[in-house]
């Protein structure tokens, strides 16, 4: 007589049944991730050069000029 529980055993410890019990899902599960980092890294960036540009003279005296006007306004 065939011993079908030995089999099952045999069979799941071999790992040959691991393509049935493969993990089903999004494949674009982590996309998101990815995107929220790329994102990131171009703000990072986009700051870094207004930081840039507000540092120049020429930008700072247009700001401070543009702030003078308003307050002086009233």
């Amino acid at each position: 007589m065939i011993d079908t529980d030995r089999i099952t055993a045999a069979y799941t410890a071999t790992g040959a049944n691991t393509a049935a019990h493969a993990p089903v899902g999004d494949p674009e599960e982590g996309a998101s991730t990815a995107e929220y980092g790329i994102v990131m890294l171009a703000a990072v960036g986009f700051a870094g050069l207004l930081v840039a540009i507000l540092k120049s003279d020429e930008v700072r005296e247009m700001l401070l000029g543009v702030i003078r006007n308003a307050l002086s306004i009233g």
